[in-house]
Order: C-alpha cells, then sequence, then structure tokens
C-alpha cells in the first residue's frame, strides 16, 4: 500500500484523485488547496481524510509516501525541492517551472535525495501514440525522416490564464515537444518559429500568440514541424505522422465512435472528442498507473524529470525564435538528457 498526498485539487487534481482510486494499492490521505473550503465536501466525498490549505502539512507527514503536485506552475519547484527533501516520490504536473534553471536545481535535489519524480506529459501513457513509439523503435519504418505533429485546441484559455500560463510554447506546445523527443528518440538542436495572433486579440496584449508552426531539426538527422492554434472550430485536433525510409506511421483523431456514413448526399462522421480530459481519459489513469508500478516495483520513470527539462529547454529556444526571428541552436545546451 502507497499513501499519497495531492497538493492542488483544481480540475487536474480532483482528475488525478479519480483515477488514483481505481487503483486498489493506493491510499489517498490529504490533499491541499489554496481555497480548502470550497474542496471540503467534495474531498470528504472521496474519503480523504486530511484537508489543509498548507503543503507542507502533506511533505511533512511521516505516513505519506508520495506527492502528487497538481498546483499553479509557479508553485512546483520549490514543492519537489520540499517533497525531496522529505524523502517523498512525486508526481509533477507539467512545466515543472518557468524557467529551466530552477527546473535544474530542483532536480538536483530530486537526485541528490534518490526519490523518484514523474512528470505530467500524459500524451506518453496514449495507446495510439506508445504503438508509434515502440514501431518507430523497431525499426518497422526504417529511419525516421520527418514528424508532423498537429495539436489544435477546441477554444482559447481565459484570458486571466494566460497572464500566467507561460505562453504557447510553455503551457501547450510543450507537451508536442515531449511527444517529438519520444517518438522520434532523438533530440531537438535546432528550432525555427513563426507565430502570430489571429484569434483574439487580447492575448497579444499580454504578449503570447495562438497560433505558431516549428520546425524541428534532430540530432538524427530527421526534421519535424509541430503546427499549434488555440482554436479549432471541430474539436480538440490532435494528430501525428512520423516518416521514414521505409513508409509511414498515422495517427488519427479519436472520436466518440468511428462509424462513416455515406450516401448520395455526402460523407457524414462524428467530430473528434471536444477536448483533452475526453481523448485522453484512459491516458491519465495509465499515467497514474505507470507511477504506482514505478515506485512499487523499481521501474524506470516513463516521463521523468530529465525529460521535463528537455521540454522546456525547447520552450525557451522557441520563445527566442519568435523574439529575434531566427533559427535557435540547442546544441550544447545541456548534456543532461537522456531518457526520451
Amino acid at each position: 500500500m502507497i499513501t499519497v498526498g495531492v497538493i492542488g485539487a483544481g480540475r487536474i487534481g480532483q482528475l488525478h484523485v479519480n483515477n488514483l482510486k481505481r487503483i486498489p494499492g493506493i491510499r489517498i490521505k490529504a490533499i491541499a488547496d489554496v481555497q480548502k473550503d470550497l474542496i471540503s465536501q467534495w474531498a470528504k466525498t472521496n474519503e480523504i481524510d486530511v484537508i489543509t490549505d498548507n503543503p507542507l502539512d502533506i511533505i511533512n507527514d511521516s505516513e505519506i509516501d508520495a506527492v502528487l503536485i497538481c498546483s499553479p506552475t509557479s508553485t512546483h519547484a520549490d514543492l519537489i525541492k520540499q517533497a525531496a527533501l522529505a524523502k517523498k516520490h512525486i508526481f509533477c504536473e507539467k512545466p515543472i517551472s518557468f524557467s529551466a534553471q530552477e527546473t535544474k536545481e530542483a532536480l538536483q535535489i530530486v537526485e541528490e535525495q534518490g526519490v523518484i519524480l514523474q512528470v505530467g506529459f500524459n500524451r506518453r501513457f496514449d495507446q495510439n501514440f506508445r504503438t508509434v513509439r515502440e514501431k518507430v523503435e523497431r525499426g518497422e519504418i526504417g529511419r525516421v525522416h520527418t514528424l508532423r505533429i498537429t495539436s489544435r485546441d477546441p477554444h482559447p484559455p481565459p484570458i486571466d490564464y494566460i497572464k500566467t500560463s507561460g505562453g504557447l510554447f510553455m503551457d501547450m506546445m510543450i507537451h508536442d515537444f515531449d511527444m517529438a523527443r519520444y517518438i522520434v528518440q532523438s533530440e531537438i538542436v535546432e528550432v525555427f518559429v513563426k507565430g502570430t495572433t489571429l484569434i483574439d486579440e487580447q492575448i497579444a496584449e499580454y504578449g503570447d500568440i495562438d497560433t505558431a508552426m516549428v520546425l524541428l531539426t534532430f540530432e538524427n538527422g530527421a526534421i519535424g514541424i509541430i503546427e499549434n492554434s488555440r482554436k479549432s472550430a471541430y474539436g480538440y485536433d490532435q494528430r501525428l505522422e512520423v516518416f521514414g525510409a521505409d513508409g509511414a506511421l498515422n495517427v488519427e483523431n479519436n472520436r466518440p465512435n468511428n462509424v462513416t456514413k455515406l450516401t448520395a448526399n455526402g460523407i457524414e462522421a462524428e467530430k473528434p472528442y471536444h477536448f483533452f480530459l475526453e481523448r485522453y481519459s484512459q491516458a491519465y489513469i495509465d499515467e497514474m498507473l505507470e507511477f504506482y508500478r514505478t515506485i512499487m516495483m523499481g521501474l524506470p520513470v516513463v516521463c521523468s524529470g530529465e525529460d521535463g527539462y528537455a521540454a522546456e529547454l525547447i520552450a525557451e529556444a522557441c520563445k527566442e525564435s519568435l523574439q529575434f526571428r531566427k533559427a535557435v541552436s540547442l546544441r550544447g545546451s545541456e548534456e543532461h538528457v537522456t531518457n526520451k
């Protein structure tokens, strides 16, 4: 049995609690949130004994083995450091921080304390993307030549979120940076960005963009394109293609059903799932299972702090590329990145 505490009870924190309850070997003892009173009834309904507004109540609890950090990004690095020093295993939502240097400092303490840190890049646990990764790894399409990732949200986030999110590269495309490394299994060594604001001018007022394309160069010679948009009229658009010397692999959108109706009047099919909670519902369950198994069985971490760090370095390079309108090299930026 593993005893767990959860820091942050917003949408993603509550999702993880629901998924943790599916795992027989996990007991959720405590939850911390700044809006303690608002989550109190929900926590009691979920049989969580301790409800607090102080994360240290969880970190300093000797009975708790592992901590889930689902609070705002600005709090992640400090909480990781404190949890690691308290010898807790850690699951942290992405990104680890808004500063690669701050992330590096947190990872150093994690390494020194010998605890597990898994980062919440949930798409690694999607059955389709995992299958593509395995097929690439087995060489089924030969040497990888190109990668194309399309990622479009159904609607922009609230402006209050935009103000503190770290920008499109850090809050949205960071998933795609991780997916690119995961699928191609090679480091990204150069980025070139084109980005603009076409959906909501308010987003530009806070120094962000809502539409972007990034050209990637991988260390193994492959090239890739990531396309992001904060608004897709037809739903959550999540597609991927990897093309190699001996063939290609495609992942199309998941839909509520895969029935296509063909008549003289045209072709009809369901739109993609509306957003990430529906699209990646099983992936969220599987990443919690993986966290549990990693702790219990000593398995390698599927998505480590180093992977989170690598994605942040790429996001920072993209910000620089957009600002200065030039290709930005990541060669030699850090020698640590090994997981993928």
